[in-house]
């Protein structure tokens, strides 16, 4: 047979996690090419960029889709096992396939008025798509390209996050320093990001100087909470109390999670007593995708068209225009 596409995959996946054991993602790779009767051939047969193998990419994104539509768990890293809500569908392909549509469209949504909240501009994932088996659509292939893109890197941002809670709340405190260091706060200083103790840190986890003497300093507040966490605003409220402390104006509070809309008017209405950035899941992951904080290059893609200052250099030929003006 053919290599399926990555929606095929889903529902054995799900009915293989079905013991609700946690398990690697290389070692599913061998029940799977059993499932659909794949050769050898067809299990290693690469993209025609070299890219990697084609059915091993695309069980990767049955995962990554099974994962954010709240099916599978993610202890961490490439680690996985049925959720409860995943459980429902081990005997209901159909239904699974409705839910997967159903939530990744509420993620979708949210994301969306998220970073339409933030930035005043929606920054919208595309809806899951196999490039290898979708039909010919109203986008060009510069755009499908573009959301493919989109598309890659939502899945990496989950990656990351759910990296993240897999290590320690103290290795989150210099992993934010790290980063905030990276997006240049700091500057070329030596010494210029300083990680608190752990312990009896008034409230404070980090402090970046932001010149030579230390005269400005940002203060810093990790919060490494689960997804299904929200920060309230008596914890923004205490933050600005040991900013207060500090005798500092700035500071960043930021968390793996997400802020309730009470956390976020609070930090709002400062009005400059006191600047707080408030940084969410969404957003540090895009932070450490951006500024490229653990991350390797996969690939690049060079797209090119033509320098019309160049070709106009040369003289037309006047037939050639003839013709085409007929």
């Amino acid at each position: 047979m053919s290599i399926p596409r990555y929606d095929e995959i889903q529902h054995p996946l799900l009915r293989y996690l079905a013991t609700g054991s946690v398990i690697i993602k290389a070692d599913l790779e061998e029940p799977m090419v059993a499932h659909f009767g794949l050769t050898d051939e067809e299990r290693v047969e690469e993209y025609p960029s070299k890219n990697g193998a084609i059915f091993y990419d695309r069980m990767g994104w049955a995962l990554s889709y099974l994962a954010m539509a709240g099916l599978l768990d993610r202890p961490k890293r490439a680690h996985y096992r049925i959720s409860e809500i995943g459980m429902k569908y081990i005997c209901d392909p159909d239904g699974m396939r409705a839910e997967i549509d159903r939530r990744i469209a509420e993620r979708e949504s949210a994301q969306a008025a998220s970073a339409g909240a933030n930035t005043g501009s929606s920054n919208v994932v595309a809806p899951a798509s196999d490039p290898a088996s979708d039909p010919a659509s109203d986008t060009t292939p510069q755009e499908a390209l573009y959301n493919a893109a989109d598309e890659i890197r939502a899945t990496v941002y989950d990656d990351i996050l759910v990296a993240i809670l897999g290590k320690t709340a103290r290795a989150f405190e210099h992993l934010v320093a790290q980063l905030l260091h990276r997006m240049g706060y700091g500057g070329g200083i030596a010494g210029a990001v300083r990680v608190t103790q752990y312990s009896n840190d008034g409230g404070i986890d980090g402090v970046i100087k932001e010149d030579i003497l230390g005269l400005g300093r940002i203060h810093i507040q990790a919060k490494r909470y689960g997804f299904e966490h929200t920060v309230s605003r008596e914890e923004i409220q205490n933050f600005v109390g040991a900013l207060a402390v500090a005798q500092s104006k700035k500071g960043v509070f930021v968390t793996t999670s997400s802020f309730t809309k009470f956390a976020k008017e609070y930090a709002a209405s400062l009005n400059g007593t006191n600047n707080v950035v408030l940084i969410d899941g969404e957003q540090l992951a895009r932070y450490i995708y951006d500024f490229g904080l653990g991350m390797q290059d996969e690939q690049t893609i060079v797209l090119r068209k033509l320098d019309g200052d160049f070709w106009d250099q040369f003289p037309d030929d006047p037939k050639t225009l003839a013709v085409e003006h007929v």
